[in-house]
């Protein structure tokens, strides 16, 4: 669940620092989106340090090179983290990050089935993986696609 407090700390902090004058971070879409995009930095870079092993024993059987896969989802994650917060990016971003991310379960939970530790830490059960999941699924989502309740309103056109 460090994921989920890496997103809310950073996030809580980027909402304060909107509403102490710093514009981009107006908005709780706008504050999320940085939480999310720290977290997904956190995460890509941790494919590329000492729990890379631990990620490779994450993949399921059957899929080819999984090496190859965690340096691949690890530059994902990063560069769409970097992708979020640049609004020409930001739509583009979003719907690959919720793409990687539906794409990465079948690895989370083969990691809760097999218990799959990482770094010696108890395994995460199935049911906390899926349901972060499915939260960060929601929160990319919601920040990373406009609408008009928190995104820029655009007039209908007049004939």
């Amino acid at each position: 669940m460090l994921l989920l407090i890496i997103v809310g700390v950073v996030t809580l902090l980027a909402w304060l620092t909107g509403r102490a004058g710093t514009a981009p971070l107006r908005g709780w879409a706008a504050a999320t989106r940085v939480g999310l995009a720290v977290m997904f930095w956190v995460t890509g870079v941790a494919h590329f340090t000492s729990m890379r092993a631990d990620m490779i024993r994450m993949v399921p059987p059957g899929i080819p090179d999984p090496g190859f896969m965690v340096t691949f989802t690890g530059l994902c994650e990063i560069v769409g983290g970097i992708g979020l917060l640049v609004p020409r990016t930001r739509r583009v971003a979003a719907v690959a990050l919720v793409l990687l991310l539906l794409a990465v379960l079948p690895a989370n939970i083969h990691a809760a089935l097999s218990g799959v530790t990482f770094q010696g830490a108890a395994p995460i059960p199935l049911i906390p993986r899926v349901a972060l999941q499915a939260v960060l699924i929601a929160l990319v989502w919601w920040s990373g696609l406009p609408t008009r309740a928190h995104g820029p309103h655009r007039p209908a056109s007049q004939p």
